[in-house]
């Protein structure tokens, strides 16, 4: 139990994009394990994956609407999740030194649901899609999207690559322009969808630039989402401990938040109980 609490104390402690990254790895290697069980018992491991992955067919999407988010924590091999997520690490870096993670989650999985949704429409409308009912997965068109928003924010700042300098907007062109010519010649859908992720970043980061947050509607929606399942365990977590739900009057508090933030100059946030972290987070913003 204790390495469950030292990892699970690691992770609170990571930029929002690492625990993106995180997820990712872990959700790619859990299904190698069902995949095993499902073999011994001769069972079809690929039919639980369809429920995860973004189908062309929008009947699909009305009946699993999950899919439009959850095909970015889908890989289909080592390579493809690799260059992904080490792209992402590096990109992220970039704009979580400039905005906060909000902004980061709403250019990512954004570009995720517009390079979702230009998938579908794409295999809608151009005949040469017609009966090919391929499923997508893969988190690039988030990936693009920040790349994309990053170039487009910063265009002339630099990056280092082997013996020379390159200015972003070069590198953000570059990987429009590589995804536009690579639609023939295989992963057509996937492709179409860096381009819907690349077109979110570039927009939102203009829109930025002249002092509107086009994310601000899809922030406050998961926000709302997350604030509410955090109260729920919260509450039940309360509920299993009655000793501490009650609320101490103001100086009982006040020495209570200040012992736990002097164990926090001492030992660090880690070293708190998780007790002593809920208190933290109820009372002591109060």
């Amino acid at each position: 139990m204790s390495y469950l609490n030292d990892l699970k104390y690691k992770y609170s402690g990571f930029s929002i994009a690492e625990k993106i990254i995180f997820l990712n790895i872990i959700l790619f290697v859990i299904p190698y394990f069902i995949n095993t069980l499902l073999f011994l018992f001769n069972l079809n491991s690929k039919s639980y994956l369809e429920l995860f992955l973004l189908s062309p067919e929008l009947n699909d999407l009305i009946i699993r609407p999950w899919t439009i988010i959850t095909y970015s924590f889908v890989h289909d091999g080592f390579f493809h999740l690799f260059w992904n997520m080490l792209l992402l690490y590096y990109i992220s870096r970039m704009i979580l030194n400039l905005f906060s993670p909000s902004t980061f989650i709403n250019v990512y999985f954004l570009g995720v649901i517009v390079g979702g949704i230009l998938f579908l429409l794409s295999y809608s409308f151009f005949p040469v899609f017609k009966g090919d009912i391929s499923s997508m997965g893969g988190s690039s068109a988030g990936v693009m999207a920040a790349i994309i928003f990053m170039c487009t924010y910063s265009p002339d700042n630099e990056i280092r690559l082997f013996f020379f300098n390159l200015k972003l907007k070069y590198i953000g062109i570059l990987f429009f322009v590589f995804d536009i010519i690579q639609i023939p010649y295989g992963n057509s859908g996937g492709h179409i969808a860096h381009v819907g992720g690349a077109i979110l970043g570039f927009f939102y980061a203009r829109n930025l630039i002249n002092g509107r947050d086009i994310g601000s509607s899809f922030e406050y929606l998961w926000k709302f989402f997350f604030r509410k399942r955090k109260n729920k365990e919260e509450k039940a977590f309360f509920q299993d401990n009655p000793k501490i739900y009650k609320k101490p009057d103001k100086s009982e508090k006040q020495k209570r938040v200040d012992a736990i933030l002097d164990k926090i100059s001492k030992s660090g946030y880690e070293s708190l109980s998780d007790k002593e972290k809920i208190f933290l987070s109820r009372y002591g913003e109060e």
